[in-house]
């Protein structure tokens, strides 16, 4: 809500934030609503989601002496290549690197597609985009209706380099590949590693990265791919020069990496020392922040939950003697089973590691870790993002502006808050089971643990101080959670590129997926 003065009262009007102005005033929302009634506020709503035309504020951050490299580095690579791959760590300022290359799309006169693997990061890049491009910035993704995205559709296909009104720049989740573009110049996929870019279901199957670099061809366009944790993919392209590389090393405005550390929850829970899912070093940096009146990031990777059995004495989980990815527990059958081959065992009774009878089902979600912070922190205001709190059109836009505002202490949530998002006061992340993500039956499970910790480990300390990171974990010692703590993405990429080559999977060979169906159980097998 923003409100704005009567213009009886001033020559021009000015508009603020309803609650910035009730923070300042002291005053109740009763006492605004009679000042609006004596119209002497206007109050009104602004929408993020489809742009009206509004005033364009010219100002740009200039770029600093590793962005300004960067940036010719990519237009020196796109003398010779189609496809830029652009490396740069947490807070590096990729995205005001993205708004120079789309300038210079927009003085040729040519579209821009900027991809996301999230709607609930549009909302703080339309802002961003809003304020230099104006209504250039058109929105498209599935929390739009039918007619919103119909609007975008025909106005994407009848653009015009010199109508003012013509979306010029569409951002969007990965359905916004398929507008019928004429003029495009320049396709951006933030976060190329992402895997939500890949739709599973419904059909059709693809991969948005790579159907993006397609269509770039198809329509003659430069791609950038960007990412501060590059898919392994990518980077062997890279390697292999397929692709441009160029990668930039330092935060913006030099601010320090945040210092992450590791709770080993195997000792505090022999120790009788976890308070439920969280360990005294994470109760206690908790406490201190808010203290210091400022916010924390909780991330639990729920949606990743498949039950795992861990040997609580030695932390060990029973892996695929073929693929090497976990072996998921299948209750009604009490069986270990692999995903990939059909490798199976009968559920073990003692640990194949070190003997012990320790051995117990793991996983917890968003849900629970709400309910029980409320009881060890009485005092914060938490709020949950995940699937079941953002289903509404607005609710990613809600969650992201209060929690800006300072209305929210601790925000709990998936994958969501990992990615992209830039709050100046988050000084902790505490990742509450790194092992969840480590030991999911999938091929990638390393790599993606790789990505997600770091990534959201950059959420912390991006203005000012140090921000902090812990991780919380039954084995401190694993090679990804070292790996994260270092930032050594190279030696997290040359692993990975043995264990895919040595257990034959890509980028080195492909999966393919036959499914058989039948409703005569013979005449299937």
């Amino acid at each position: 809500n923003y409100i704005q003065l009567n213009q009886r009262y001033s020559s021009k009007p000015k508009e603020v934030k309803k609650i910035e102005l009730q923070k300042l005033s002291n005053v109740s929302s009763g006492l605004m609503r009679e000042l609006v009634k004596k119209e002497i506020f206007e109050i009104y709503q602004v929408e993020a989601g489809r742009l009206s035309a509004s005033e364009v504020s010219q100002s740009r951050k200039s770029l600093n002496d590793s962005q300004k490299a960067g940036l010719k580095q990519i237009k020196a690579h796109f003398e010779e290549k189609d496809v830029v791959l652009l490396h740069g760590v947490t807070s590096s300022g990729k995205t005001e690197v993205y708004i120079h290359l789309i300038e210079e799309a927009i003085r040729q006169g040519k579209q821009v597609l900027y991809l996301l693997p999230e709607i609930a990061l549009t909302t703080q890049i339309v802002l961003r985009l809003q304020a230099i491009f104006g209504n250039k910035v058109g929105v498209f993704h599935s929390r739009f209706n039918e007619n919103e995205r119909v609007e975008v559709w025909n106005n994407v296909l009848k653009f015009n380099p010199g109508h003012f009104e013509d979306f010029q720049i569409i951002l969007g989740a990965r359905s916004a590949l398929f507008l019928p573009f004429i003029h495009l110049g320049l396709v951006i996929v933030d976060e190329e590693h992402e895997n939500t870019f890949k739709q599973y279901d419904p059909s059709p199957r693809y991969q948005a990265r790579d159907a993006a670099i397609v269509l770039g061809k198809m329509q003659g366009a430069k791609v950038v791919l960007g990412s501060a944790t590059p898919s392994v993919e990518s980077y062997r392209n890279a390697e292999d020069d397929k692709y441009g590389l160029v990668t930039l090393t330092k935060r913006h405005g030099n601010v320090q990496l945040p210092e992450i550390l590791v709770a080993d929850i195997k000792e505090a829970t022999r120790k009788k020392k976890m308070k439920s899912h969280f360990s005294p070093e994470l109760l206690k940096m908790m406490e201190e922040c808010l203290e210091a009146n400022k916010q924390i990031i909780l991330f639990q990777n729920r949606r990743g939950y498949s039950p795992i059995l861990m040997c609580e004495t030695c932390g060990n989980t029973p892996q695929c003697v073929n693929c090497d990815v976990s072996l998921t527990y299948h209750k009604f059958k009490k069986e270990l089973n692999c995903h990939y081959c059909g490798y199976h065992i009968n559920l073990p009774q003692v640990c194949p590691s070190c003997g012990d009878t320790n051995l117990h089902i793991k996983g917890f979600g968003t849900e629970k870790i709400e309910e029980e912070l409320a009881i060890f922190l009485p005092e914060a205001k938490i709020a949950r993002m995940d699937l079941d709190t953002t289903r509404a059109k607005k609710a990613y836009h809600q969650l992201i502006s209060a929690f800006q505002e300072k209305q929210i202490d601790i925000l709990v949530g998936t994958q969501m808050v990992t990615k992209g998002l830039d709050f100046d006061d988050v000084c902790l992340v505490g990742v509450l089971n790194a092992d969840n993500m480590l030991h999911f039956p999938d091929f990638r499970a390393f790599e993606r643990s790789y990505q997600l910790m770091s990534q959201v480990s950059g959420r912390a300390g991006r203005k000012g101080e140090r921000g902090k990171v812990l991780i919380q974990s039954y084995n401190p010692e694993h090679q990804i959670i070292r790996q994260v703590i270092d930032s050594d993405f190279m030696g997290m990429y040359k692993n990975e590129l043995i264990d895919k080559r040595n257990f034959h999977y890509p980028p080195f060979y492909r999966l393919i997926a036959i499914t058989l169906r039948h409703r005569d159980k013979q005449k299937l097998h």
